[in-house]
């Protein structure tokens, strides 16, 4: 079985959706997947490698890719110049079924639909929308969601999109969902600032510990103590990169009673120290 990471995005629930602008020397992200959409926009990263759910590709100088929710998805190799990223990842329920289901939406709908193997976007509509991506950062409150629409809305009736992951990987992706990963997930997500144990959970989704340790395994690639701590990271990444509370302060909230651990296995998963994730994510950030 293949594991890919489970990415806990610093997006919250109050959130519509988050960009960031920034540059980087070293444009690496590791195959994870997320709860959000994504789209993404790179310039000056000309050779590396573009993965999502089974298909693999070289992109050119720039790059507009979608993603959907839950899609796993990656970028490997190194660049010669500094790249230009900015991404921009939104709930995927920000938009209601009855919403969408609009006449005018019909477009944006589909477009929603196909993010779910991704979709790539080609040179004319890459160069077309970049300056509004540009300016998506510094609008604020209510302007800012509507030009996220109509820049969904644009994207949805460009010409040539692409569709990346072959369905019948979208369809596999789909088989392995449980309703009890679910709700073992939700009591975490619930209760991560807390004590958690894998008997807590077991009683949740009335299993015994031996069993459900077995099954969160099978099902997620990854133990209960990997994915509480995911989302324990998860948060800890938000509070980096949105406050400025200090790293003990941080590991303290997010349920890690010992710093060292914490720190330990921030490094482990993002390659880098916690003080360097928030130097890292210090170029524009904007929380809507």
């Amino acid at each position: 079985m293949t594991t890919f990471y489970h990415e806990i995005t610093p997006l919250t629930e109050n959130d519509c959706f988050m960009v960031f602008d920034r540059q980087k020397s070293r444009f690496d992200f590791p195959i994870h997947y997320h709860e959000e959409f994504e789209l993404t926009f790179i310039e000056g990263a000309s050779g590396i490698r573009r993965f999502v759910g089974d298909h693999m590709d070289t992109i050119g100088e720039t790059e507009l890719v979608l993603v959907g929710s839950n899609l796993p998805h990656g970028w490997s190799g190194k660049q010669e110049e500094v790249a230009h990223e900015i991404t921009v990842q939104f709930h995927k329920d920000l938009f209601h079924e009855k919403f969408l289901s609009r006449n005018q939406l019909s477009f944006v709908k589909s477009l929603l639909e196909y993010a779910s193997r991704g979709v790539k976007f080609n040179e004319e509509t890459i160069l077309s929308v970049k300056p509004r991506l540009l300016h998506l950062s510094q609008k604020n409150g209510f302007d800012s969601v509507l030009e996220l629409i109509s820049i969904l809305h644009y994207l949805s009736i460009s010409q040539d999109i692409r569709m990346l992951a072959s369905s019948s990987f979208v369809q596999d992706q789909i088989y392995t969902k449980s309703r009890r990963i679910d709700v073992a997930f939700q009591y975490m997500r619930m209760n991560y600032d807390k004590d958690v144990s894998l008997g807590d959970l077991a009683r949740e989704v009335n299993m015994t510990e031996a069993s459900f340790s077995r099954f969160i395994k099978k099902r997620t690639g990854l133990t209960f103590v990997e994915s509480l701590n995911n989302i324990r990271l998860g948060h800890a990444t938000r509070l980096l990169i949105d406050t400025t509370l200090n790293i003990a302060e941080i590991s303290f909230k997010c349920g890690f009673n010992n710093l060292s651990y914490f720190n330990r296995i921030f490094k482990k998963k993002y390659q880098c120290t916690p003080k360097e994730f928030r130097d890292n994510y210090r170029g524009t950030r904007t929380f809507v």
